[in-house]
C-alpha cells in the first residue's frame, strides 16, 4: 500500500442537492468501507480493470496539466510510472451507492502525489478546507462531470464536515452514539445509481420557478432544522422535521427514488416507523433511513437489506 493512501467512505446525512442551492449539509466518514492504492491483488480481473481506470484518470489529469488547468501540483510522472508498474485502487466502497467511491480514490491520489499538498493531519483551517474542496471539485469532475468536491474532502480529512454555505465549511464533532432504540440506517437498493444523469435532472428542475421556491422555502427549512436538532441531540424536532423532509423529497425528487422503493418510502411516512431520504444523488445505491425504533423499522422493512450506521 502506498503511504497514506487508505481512505474511508462517507455518508452525507443531510444536504443532498440542497447544498447546490446553499442549504446546510452534514457529512460524516463511514469506516465500514475503504479503499487504498496498492501494487498487487489476487483478483486479476479487478486489478486489470482498476489499473486501466487509473490510466484514464491519469490521462484526464495530464490533459489538464498540459492546458495549465491542473488545480494543484501533482507528480504526474511518478503517477504514470506507478500505473505502468500495475498500481490499482483496491476498494470495498461500492461504486454508484452514494458512499464516496470516487471521493476516496481522489483523496488517495492527492495524498500520494500532491507536491507540497495540504496535510490532512491535525487542525485544518477553514481556508485550507475551502482550498481542498476547490481542488477536489476539479479533480473529481472526471467522474461526475460536475462535483462539489465534498466527497473527496470528507474522505481525505476523515472528519465530519458541517456545510453552512458554499464558503463556510467546518470540521466538527458529532454527538457520540448512544444506546437508545433509535438510529440511522442504510437501505441497500441492490442497484448502483449514476450521479451525472441525476444531477442533470436536478439542474433541469431548477429552471422551474416553483421548484426553486420549494427548495428555498421548504427543503432548506426542514433540512437545516434536521441538522441543528441532530447536532444538539434533540430528537423530537429531529423526527418531526425528518418526516416533513421525507415528504418533500418524495413529492419533488421522484426521479431520484427507484420506483420500487417509492411505496415503502410513503409507508414510512404514514406509519411513522421510519423516514427515508436520499443518500447522495439517488437513482439507486443506498437510501438513508432515520427511525426512533430500529427493531420496528426492521420489522416493517423485512425482506430489505438494512444496515444500521448510527445509534441515537
Amino acid at each position: 500500500m502506498l503511504k497514506e493512501s487508505l481512505f474511508y467512505g462517507k455518508v452525507l446525512l443531510f444536504g443532498e442537492y440542497g447544498i447546490i442551492q446553499d442549504s446546510m449539509g452534514l457529512s460524516i466518514p463511514y469506516d465500514s468501507y475503504q479503499g487504498s492504492l496498492i501494487f498487487h491483488s489476487e483478483n486479476k480481473a479487478m486489478a486489470d480493470w482498476s489499473n486501466k481506470e487509473l490510466l484514464k484518470f491519469y490521462e484526464f489529469l495530464n490533459a489538464l496539466d498540459l492546458k495549465n488547468e491542473l488545480p494543484c501540483k501533482l507528480d504526474l510522472k511518478k503517477l504514470f510510472k506507478d500505473i505502468k508498474k500495475g498500481m490499482l485502487f483496491d476498494s470495498s466502497i461500492p461504486k454508484g451507492y452514494g458512499v464516496g467511491s470516487s471521493g476516496a480514490l481522489v483523496a488517495s491520489i492527492y495524498s500520494s502525489y500532491a507536491i507540497k499538498g495540504i496535510s490532512s493531519d491535525g487542525n485544518v483551517s477553514n481556508a485550507s478546507i475551502l482550498k481542498l474542496k476547490k481542488i477536489f471539485s476539479e479533480l473529481e469532475a472526471y467522474f461526475h462531470g460536475k462535483s462539489s468536491g465534498l466527497d473527496p474532502l470528507i474522505c481525505y480529512l476523515n472528519l465530519p464536515i458541517l456545510i453552512k454555505s458554499k464558503n463556510d465549511l467546518n470540521a466538527i464533532g458529532i454527538p457520540a452514539q448512544g444506546n437508545s432504540k433509535g438510529g440511522i440506517f442504510l437501505l441497500n437498493t441492490g442497484n448502483p445509481g449514476e450521479t451525472q444523469p441525476m444531477v442533470n435532472i436536478f439542474l433541469d428542475k431548477l429552471k422551474e420557478e416553483g421548484f426553486r421556491k420549494m427548495l428555498k422555502k421548504k427543503f432548506k427549512k426542514y433540512n437545516d432544522a434536521c441538522i441543528e436538532a441532530f447536532l444538539e441531540k434533540d430528537f423530537s424536532p429531529l423526527f418531526s422535521n425528518m418526516k416533513n423532509l421525507s415528504k418533500i423529497v418524495l413529492e419533488n425528487f421522484k426521479p431520484m427514488i427507484p420506483s420500487n422503493y417509492q411505496e415503502i418510502w410513503e409507508e414510512g411516512i404514514e406509519s411513522n416507523a421510519y423516514y427515508l431520504k436520499l443518500c447522495g444523488s439517488g437513482g439507486g445505491g443506498f437510501i438513508l433511513g432515520f427511525t426512533e425504533d430500529i427493531d420496528e423499522a426492521k420489522r416493517k422493512l423485512s425482506g430489505y437489506d438494512v444496515d444500521v450506521i448510527y445509534n441515537f
